[in-house]
């Protein structure tokens, strides 16, 4: 994202498997009468009862032989099913490809065929990746060099036969849409199912208006609406960033088409799974009517929002539904190795178990445990001040410290910034490549004066799992 009309929303602080996929609908309920597209969902020849297949704007499930029938939209451009439990996302490259293009269609017939997994997937991992926003070749480079080699470390180095997959929330590239099959390789290089959202800098801004912006990530990706399940994991990814006709002007919004469609989408998912939404423009405090997604969520017990678009890394729970706001890939737009707010670049690293949820943010190019960044430096008062920048903190986190081996207790966070994000990003001149960029005020700082003559301090960080992490100066 870059600092134009849209960053003014946005700023932290503002008020305080098979693909289901579509394009971005429109309004209204027009179906092509007469039109009925048919079926047969099948795993080795034998037929799959209860599986879900949308056009995005109604879905309906298949009968015991597998067979369904659906009259699609006028405006629907895929069908799609959403990826049974147990079974593994057909892929391309590991790019997901589980829909068909309606206007491809042989007498109106899409059958789709599912492999087992073979065994219980209500375990598995995944990982999100915000903001790739490639630009040019030396982004490409550095995405090449530093980001696929970590992912790749880090897929290796789970146990055999472990279930995961990725999936990346948008601003694939920076309006460079010739950029595109360079990302394509890098997940090819990454080895996993990888499935995709659009975000503001992956639209079309020349074509018309808001549905025709996605044209060309459609070509790439498939349709931007979709869901696909894994155990007893519901996931649903949504296009948030609705185009306003001119070019680079949007804003975070879900249509009210697309909030239709989440409803049946969800009549077919059980209460108690655990629910994922993943789109690009933060909920919480950038969509214009977040309180309508929320009432549709309010049912499930146990749901997550994964979200990018902003560069700095953010926890905010809201209405019990708790939004993942993650560090970027490309930190600061690849000028250096941290986001605005300090967090390094990276991803988030996720494992499911049943229908619970546990998470970590994994830094490129540094081991899971790095959590903190430790800084002494001179206050306005001319003191040393201890400041300890916690990424991924969250309310139920406990930070601690500890001066010249004695415990000081418990740390109180107070928003600030991280200080190697104003050394490499403030001033109109920095950073050289991308001066736009800036330090962005961030909760999850904790500082602490010291007094003269200390000699050691430790800062220990206990996540809301129970894992501790610790950094010393």
């Amino acid at each position: 994202m870059q600092r134009r009309i849209f960053l003014k929303n946005v700023l932290m602080f503002t008020g305080g498997g098979l693909l289901a996929s579509c394009a971005r609908p429109f309004s209204g309920s027009k179906s092509r009468s007469g039109n009925a597209i048919t079926g047969r969902i099948t795993s080795n020849g034998k037929p799959l009862a209860n599986v879900i297949v949308s056009d995005c704007y109604n879905a309906v499930a298949t009968d015991k032989n597998g067979n369904y029938s659906i009259e699609p939209h006028a405006n629907a451009t895929f069908v799609f099913v959403s990826t049974p439990a147990g079974y593994h996302f057909p892929n391309e490259a590991s790019l997901a490809r589980q829909y068909k293009t309606i206007s491809s269609l042989t007498d109106k017939k899409a059958d789709f065929e599912f492999q087992p997994i073979g065994k219980d997937d209500s375990n598995h991992k995944f990982i999100i990746w915000a903001d790739p926003q490639v630009k040019n070749d030396k982004d490409v480079k550095l995405m090449m060099n530093e980001s696929v080699p970590d992912v790749q470390k880090l897929v290796g180095g789970l146990a055999a036969g472990t279930l995961i997959h990725g999936i990346c929330v948008g601003d694939i590239v920076w309006d460079n849409h010739d950029l595109f099959p360079r990302y394509n390789e890098a997940v090819s290089k990454m080895g996993i199912p990888f499935f995709q959202a659009i975000g503001n800098h992956d639209m079309d801004y020349r074509l018309g208006g808001d549905e025709t912006s996605d044209a060309t990530f459609k070509k790439h990706y498939g349709p931007t609406n979709y869901s696909f399940n894994r155990g007893k994991a519901h996931y649903v990814v949504l296009d948030d960033v609705l185009y306003l006709g001119k070019e680079r002007e949007y804003k975070g919004s879900i249509t009210q088409a697309q909030l239709d469609w989440l409803k049946k989408d969800l009549e077919f998912v059980p209460k108690d799974n655990l629910v994922i939404i993943c789109l690009h423009i933060p909920v919480h405090n950038a969509v214009d009517n977040n309180k309508d997604l929320y009432a549709i969520l309010e049912p499930f017990k146990n749901c997550h929002i994964m979200s990018g678009h902003t560069h700095y890394n953010r926890n905010v729970i809201t209405n019990g539904i708790y939004e993942h706001v993650h560090g970027t890939v490309c930190g600061a737009w690849w000028t250096g190795p941290i986001c605005e707010d300090g967090t390094p670049d990276g991803y988030g690293v996720y494992e499911v178990k049943g229908n619970e949820l546990s998470w970590y943010y994994k830094s490129t190019g540094q081991q899971a445990s790095h959590q903190i960044s430790l800084f002494v430096q001179k206050n306005e008062a001319g003191q040393d001040e201890m400041i300890a920048n916690v990424f991924n903190w969250d309310p139920l986190w406990k930070v601690e410290w500890w001066l010249d081996g004695q415990s000081k207790g418990v740390l109180g966070n107070k928003p600030g910034f991280d200080p190697l994000a104003v050394k490499l990003m403030k001033g109109d001149k920095l950073p050289a490549s991308r001066s736009f960029a800036e330090p962005k005020k961030t909760d999850h700082i904790f500082s602490v004066p010291l007094p003269a003559g200390y000699k050691s301090i430790k800062v220990q960080a206990t996540d809301r799992f129970g894992n501790k992490y610790e950094a010393t100066a």
